[in-house]
């Protein structure tokens, strides 16, 4: 026997997914959100597996979502934070650079002072700049930070930049959702697969599911049991899953490519850090034949306790042929990617060098690593978030209705964007009567 439900289904694994579920069981109380998990616990993949940082919207281009997503999530993060006591600083953050780096920063502060504020904005915002920044050279940087190196001779201080408990916050959105009134949380919940549901499609195999509208029919197994949601829309966050989900009801020659790097962590104890007390970044790699936006460099970090980590760093991995091909048989292989790896540490201190020369390497050691979703492959530039949008029927589709949405490639700043991408979908995407 199925169990079925009716209303809004999603499954997700990571922090946007908890904002969005959080948003709708907010926005309609008297609809049915569940939240599908396939862990334990919300957040075991991507949301807890990063820097922390509360990103300014400094990097990515001035009309990509990336910014204007990044942008309005920021605030909304330090709204929360600041209402729901989650333990959070707003620490600042240094981009550092090179005589032949000058000009990168140099343009990072142009368009900061460019830059629009995002929709959904309080309308007082406009009185001043949505991303204040100020260029610093040469004494003014070492003032501020007496450990860089003297080689750093320009630099752009950022200090909406900031950095949050992301585990306190995952378990705030949490909380709101179970005492919403519609909202549900279904944990430790595998998702066999999704279906579009047509009325005159299951009604000859499956006379027991009936539903006066069209929608999707997701099928999950937990504890050995075998259930079915019924849903009107499903939003598929499912973070590292989210193309292997989407490609499952795509046919094979209109599957997305899916690609993912590596970033390993290192934490620090030793000399030549003692007086840091901001976020300091190196200037991301850029041009023809270097990461470009794929990583913004192995920077240094601080956490709330003031301990030093310095990551992440890249390192592409490839997916399995059964993650392409929309099949679930090795959904957890990158597990097997994140044992910390030592031999990553040579690599990382000569990065971290560069910026901060009195790093000595017997004080790295490998901490954690993280795996971060890519839609494209080495080389290729710049890629935005993507969110795509499926029907149950070209009826629906006609309507703009009983959507699927999937949230691909949210990767960094996703933690800082999660609750404008919850903003946005409930508010601009999702149709729900």
């Amino acid at each position: 026997m199925l169990s079925l439900w009716h209303g809004i289904g999603r499954r997700i694994c990571r922090v946007v997914g908890l904002a969005v579920a959080q948003r709708l069981s907010q926005k309609f109380p008297s609809k049915s959100t569940f939240l599908v998990e396939r862990h334990a616990r919300a957040g075991e993949e991507i949301s807890s597996r990063n820097s922390e940082v509360i990103h300014s919207g400094l990097y990515y281009p001035p009309n990509s979502l990336k910014t204007s997503l990044c942008l309005r999530g920021r605030d909304l993060m330090y709204e929360r934070c600041k209402a729901y006591n989650i333990p959070f600083k707003q620490t600042g953050k240094l981009v550092v650079a090179k005589p032949d780096q000058r000009s990168y920063v140099e343009s990072l502060h142009t368009k900061s002072l460019k830059l629009q504020w995002p929709a959904h904005s309080p309308a007082e915002a406009v009185s001043h700049p949505v991303l204040p920044t100020k260029l610093l050279y040469g004494d003014e940087i070492h003032e501020m930070e007496p450990d860089l190196s003297k080689d750093i001779v320009a630099a752009l201080w950022s200090p909406m930049t900031g950095i949050v408990d992301s585990h306190s916050f995952m378990e705030s959105l949490e909380k709101d959702i179970m005492e919403s009134e519609g909202g549900e949380l279904v944990f430790a919940s595998k998702v066999i697969r999704v279906d579009r549901y047509r009325k005159s499609s299951f009604a000859q195999n499956s006379p027991d599911i009936t539903a006066a509208e069209e929608g999707w029919v997701v099928q999950a197994s937990s504890g050995g049991d075998n259930y079915a949601i019924l849903a009107r829309n499903v939003i598929n966050a499912s973070g590292l899953s989210s193309p292997t989900v989407l490609n499952s009801i795509l046919p094979k020659e209109k599957r997305i490519p899916i690609y993912f790097a590596r970033g390993s962590y290192a934490s620090y104890h030793g000399p030549g850090v003692s007086r840091i007390s901001h976020l300091i970044y190196p200037c991301p790699q850029t041009g023809p034949s270097v990461h470009a936006f794929e990583s913004l460099g192995t920077h240094l970090t601080l956490d709330l306790q003031g301990k030093i980590r310095f990551g992440p760093d890249i390192e592409w991995i490839d997916a399995p042929e059964s993650e392409i091909n929309g099949s679930e048989d090795d959904i957890d292989y990158w597990t097997k990617k994140l044992v910390p790896d030592e031999s990553r540490i040579p690599d990382m201190h000569k990065a971290v060098t560069e910026y901060l020369p009195g790093v000595v390497i017997d004080g790295l050691q490998a901490d954690y690593v993280g795996v971060r979703p890519k839609l494209i492959p080495p080389g290729g530039g710049f890629q935005d978030f993507l969110f795509r949008t499926d029907f149950p029927s070209e009826e629906a589709k006609r309507n703009g209705s009983n959507a699927m949405i999937s949230l691909l490639g949210i990767e960094s700043p996703g933690l800082t964007s999660s609750l404008a991408i919850a903003e946005m979908l409930v508010e601009d995407v999702l149709k729900v009567a």
